[in-house]
Formats: C-alpha cells, sequence, structure tokens
C-alpha cells in the first residue's frame, strides 16, 4: 500500500467529518456520547451493529467485523484503491496531496493514461460506427435508435491496423494500450507483433458512476464464437465489481433496478423507458456488485433469459442478493410464446408487454417454490412428498417470518391436499436444525477480522489470542506503556502481524495510528476493533507484564507435534 506522510495523513483524518463520509450511504442514528449507530453497508442484518465513533474518527461493525476510518469506509463502499480514497478526502477538505513516490506516480500516470486511452478509444469506435455501414445498419435492424446509440456511446472496431494506426497517432505507446487491454501481444514461433484487441465488433464502452470509460465489451454481427469479448481487469478495472448502465440507472426516479443479463438486452430497456436497467459483468452476480447495487436501490428485478441457464443464474443470484439484504424479485415469462430475453420481448410485443411481466414479477420465494415445483411429479405421492421437504427447507433457510410461513403453507396445503399444520411444524423443524448448526459454527468461528490474523500459524489457544489482544489494545490507546516494557516485550512472541508493525513504530517514536495507511481491509478492522473495544482492560503495566508472561510461556512450551520442530530444537528439547 502507498505510504504518505503521517503528518498529511494525520491531518487528513483529523479535518475530515467521518459522519459526513459515511452518512449519505445509510441511515444513522445517534447512541451513547458521540457515537453513532445503523444497519451495516458491508453485510446483511436487521438490528443494527453497525457503529461510527466520532470522537475518534472510526467505524467498526460488531456482525461482521468490517472497520476502519473514514478512507477505509470509502475503499470498501466505492471499491476505490486506496490513493483514490484519499485524493478524494482530499479535494473534499481542500488539502493539497503531497508528493508520492516514484513508484506511486507511476502508478497513478499510468492509470491516468488507461482511463484518456479509453476515452480516445470511445470516441474512434463511435464516429468509426456513425459514419456508416453495416455494422450502423446491423443495430438500426436490430431496432436501436441513433438516439440510443449517442446516449451509450456505442462503436465499432473495424479489422486490420486501423485503431492501433489511430491510437499511435494520439501519441499512446503500445505499453498503455496493452496495460489498458485495448491492444494484446501476439507471437508466432520467433516472430512477434502487437495488434488490436477488438477486431470487426459492436463496441460497448462500459463507463462508472464517475463518468469515466474503463473498459469495453466487444459484440460479433454474425454467429461467429466467441460471441463477446471483453476487456479483462486493469488497473482501472475490475470485472467482478462492474455493473454496466449503473451510470444512467443510478437517476432513476423509481428506487428499483431491472438486472438483466447482456448489454443489448439493458440498451432495449433503456430505449423503452426502463431507465433502471443494469447488468452485471463477468461470468456471475458477485457481492462487490450487489453491495454496489444496494447504494442505489431497495430492489432489484431479476429479467434473465428464460431459458434453463437463465433460470440458474437467477437462482445464484438470488442468494447473493438476499445474502446484502437487498429485496429480489423474478421476472416470469413464456419463451415460445412472449421471445427468449427483454429485448426479444419488446420488439415483438413492445414496452406494455414488458411492463406487465415487471408488475407480475414474483418474489424470490415464489421463483424458488415454482422452480422446485418443475423438478417433481406432483402426480406421485413421492412426487409430493420429495417437493413438500424441499419447499420447508427453502422457506426455513430463508428465515421467513411465521406470518409469511403460515401464507405459503395454505397455499400448499390447498394446492396439494395435505394439512397446513403439518407443512409448518416440518418448516420448523428443518429451521431448528439450521440453527442449531449455524450455531455450532458460531462457536468455532474465528471473527473474521481475526482469522487473517492468525491463519498461517493455524488458531492458536484461547488464552494466547487473549494476551495478545490485551498487549496491543493497551500499547494502541497508551503508547506510553511501551517504553517500560522495552526489555520484556518480543515481536517472537506474537503470532499476529499487525503486532510486529506496531512494536517497529513504538520502537521509532511514532503514533500507533500512523499505522493505518499500511494494514489490509483485515488487520485495519482488527486495530478498530482493539481502539473501540475495552472490555475489563487496565491498560497498566502490569497486565501487560501478565500477558507477556503467559505469551512467554506458550513459546516455550513444545509442540503437540515433536516431528515439527527444527532440528536444533528437537535436540535442545531434550538436552536442555
Amino acid at each position: 500500500m502507498p505510504r504518505l506522510p503521517d503528518s498529511f495523513f494525520q491531518e487528513l483524518l483529523s479535518v475530515t467529518d467521518i459522519e459526513g463520509v459515511i452518512a449519505p450511504y445509510l441511515r444513522l442514528k445517534r447512541g451513547g456520547g458521540n457515537s453513532l449507530t445503523g444497519l451495516c453497508p458491508f453485510h446483511s442484518e436487521k438490528t443494527p451493529s453497525f457503529t461510527v465513533s466520532v470522537d475518534k474518527g472510526l467505524f467498526y461493525c460488531f456482525g461482521c467485523g468490517a472497520g476502519g476510518n473514514a478512507v477505509t469506509f470509502l475503499q470498501k463502499i466505492e471499491n476505490l484503491e486506496f490513493m483514490e480514497a484519499v485524493k478524494e478526502l482530499a479535494d473534499r477538505a481542500g488539502l493539497h496531496m503531497p508528493e508520492m513516490n516514484a513508484a506511486q506516480r507511476e502508478m497513478e500516470r499510468l492509470r491516468a493514461q488507461i482511463l484518456e486511452a479509453n476515452r480516445e478509444a470511445a470516441r474512434f469506435y463511435h464516429e468509426r460506427l456513425i459514419s456508416g455501414g453495416e455494422p450502423l445498419e446491423y443495430l438500426l435492424r436490430r431496432g436501436i435508435t441513433r438516439k440510443t446509440i449517442r446516449h451509450f456511446g456505442l462503436g465499432f472496431a473495424p479489422n486490420g491496423q486501423e485503431f492501433m494506426t489511430h491510437m499511435r497517432s494520439k501519441g499512446y505507446g503500445e505499453s498503455v494500450l496493452i496495460a489498458a487491454n485495448l491492444a494484446r501481444k501476439n507471437s508466432r514461433g520467433e516472430r512477434s507483433w502487437i495488434n488490436s484487441a477488438f477486431w470487426n465488433r459492436i463496441i460497448f464502452p462500459i463507463i462508472d458512476v464517475r463518468g469515466r470509460v474503463i473498459a469495453f465489451g466487444g459484440r460479433v454481427m454474425d454467429d461467429s464464437m466467441p460471441k463477446y469479448i471483453n476487456t479483462s481487469d486493469t488497473p482501472v478495472y475490475k470485472k467482478s465489481a462492474g455493473v454496466y448502465a449503473l451510470n444512467f440507472a443510478k437517476n432513476a426516479k423509481e428506487r428499483r433496478l431491472i438486472l438483466a443479463e447482456g448489454y443489448m438486452d439493458v440498451i432495449a430497456l433503456h430505449q423503452a423507458g426502463f431507465n433502471g436497467a443494469v447488468a452485471c459483468l463477468g461470468t456471475a452476480t458477485t457481492k462487490e456488485q450487489a453491495l454496489l447495487l444496494r447504494r442505489y436501490t431497495d430492489e432489484v428485478v431479476l429479467s434473465y433469459d428464460a431459458d434453463e441457464a437463465g433460470q440458474r443464474a437467477a437462482t445464484r443470484a438470488i442468494s447473493i442478493f438476499d445474502g446484502v439484504g437487498l429485496k429480489v424479485r423474478v421476472l416470469h415469462w413464456d419463451k415460445a410464446r412472449d421471445g427468449k430475453d427483454p429485448d426479444e420481448i419488446i420488439a415483438r410485443h413492445g414496452s406494455e408487454r414488458f411492463q406487465r411481466l415487471l408488475d407480475g414479477a414474483a418474489n424470490d420465494v415464489e421463483f424458488q417454490l415454482r422452480a422446485e415445483k418443475a423438478r417433481f411429479d406432483l402426480s406421485t405421492d413421492d412426487g409430493k412428498r420429495n417437493y413438500l421437504a424441499r419447499v420447508c427447507e427453502i422457506m426455513a433457510s430463508m428465515r421467513l417470518s411465521e406470518t409469511t410461513q403460515d401464507i405459503y403453507a395454505g397455499r400448499l396445503a390447498e394446492e396439494l391436499n395435505v394439512g397446513k399444520d403439518a407443512i409448518l411444524k416440518e418448516t420448523r423443524r428443518r429451521g431448528e436444525i439450521l440453527q442449531r448448526r449455524s450455531k455450532k459454527r458460531e462457536r468455532e468461528f474465528i471473527p473474521a477480522n481475526l482469522a487473517p490474523v492468525y491463519a498461517k500459524e493455524g488458531t492458536i489457544p484461547v488464552e494466547q489470542r487473549l494476551a495478545e489482544e490485551t498487549i496491543l489494545s493497551s500499547l494502541i490507546r497508551s503508547p506510553e506503556l511501551y517504553p517500560k516494557l522495552r526489555g520484556e516485550i518480543r515481536a517472537q512472541l506474537f503470532h499476529s502481524s499487525l503486532a510486529k508493525l506496531l512494536l517497529e513504530r513504538l520502537e521509532v517514536g511514532e503514533d500507533p495510528n500512523s499505522l493505518a495507511q499500511e494494514l489490509n481491509y483485515e488487520d485495519m478492522a482488527t486495530l478498530t476493533r482493539l481502539q473501540m473495544e475495552r472490555g475489563g482492560k487496565t491498560d497498566s503495566v502490569r497486565e501487560c507484564r501478565d500477558c507477556i508472561a503467559v505469551l512467554a510461556k506458550a513459546r516455550d512450551r513444545p509442540p503437540d507435534d515433536v516431528t515439527a520442530l527444527s532440528d536444533d530444537a528437537f535436540r535442545k528439547l531434550f538436552t536442555g
């Protein structure tokens, strides 16, 4: 992670109002003292466990373990690099960014060049399309108007070296074009050459919510394969976090997004007046994309293709969106009558038909029940029994309220001629099983923000973990203790990588808070938790010495498996 002068970083945090940074993304309520609480934006929860300490300039979620300062929050919520988040906050505060080192300047320069190259490439592709010819006629035949073409900045990548010649004439070198994934290096035997990444394809610029062209998708105009070629991950683009057309959809009047599968579906929906249409990029919906969508909507309507692959994708997406607390509904239509996808539905029947489908979209429970129903022969007793078993399992796993369970149990009882009470009893039984399993996992679980710290050494005994945390917590809150412990405390006593970094900073007299800009998310969350939790800690020299003794004793204790010892340690074990 880039390193800024501590004086600048501390000034940035001191002048940044963390409440002002976090408030646009979630509703915060006043808690005790000068603290705020709200529903965590990084995991699904019904009871607020997300806490903001205004005085300390920190946030921490006691549910999922996410934590840090204003920079950390902006990084996670906006999916930004460290320096991007720092610059954003510095601009807000009117602070001048300090000089970066050579490596940092080079990366920032490359990112800026890639964004400039993408913008120029988008301009080239668009001008090449609107100049006329078969590519433009192809889109017009597909029902895409010239106005929509301009709105989305659609383009065309020709064959040959035309693109490369144009970009070179604008001053873009091959290294930048390759880094942007606009060009690729090819080789055959001893011969190698650079060529455009996109050939003879309709081009879809991918624009982020800040209006920057960050990537491209390319589609063939015939049946050749591959149908699509897309930009790979680059310094400015991460496919697993990308959402197509969100730059437009985030401004839609309705607080509801329609999630389609591809570029053409999204474009057709926007052209038909459904301005909340988007598509997740990559091969499958990710949690990163779900969290991004949650910033702009309360509900997602899945509008995936009516084929088997589309329905499987919908089932996977439901679990992702449910996991981040988004309400989900799913469109259902007759493929033979309506068409295979939204683009075809609108082309055949117009926007009115799609609006009716949208109004009648099933919720996530109804979708899954319908999907399960298609798997079983309900004319047989075995089919009914197996179907009901799956239904009860689904209702239990989705943690539906008793009222909602009662509604669906009543429908199923009437449909299958079975007792409603029996369905509810089985649902409760399966819910209890899932709850027991969940509690067992919780008992065996090391909090997410601690797991990476201890994973390399394996899970350490609770006594050692508490001793480490007590020392770390005391030194973070009371750095003046360190000189009194210097002769007794050694980095080798600790499993935690955070401890070793902290001791290095204290040894040279630096503020422990200067660590914040060097830590990964997990270690930053641990640092934050230790600053915000007190428990029964006294922050005293005596308490720290007691904990040092615990760690020293544990380090001197031979392992259960003596075969894990080095030759020297093995000899020492038996010779003293």
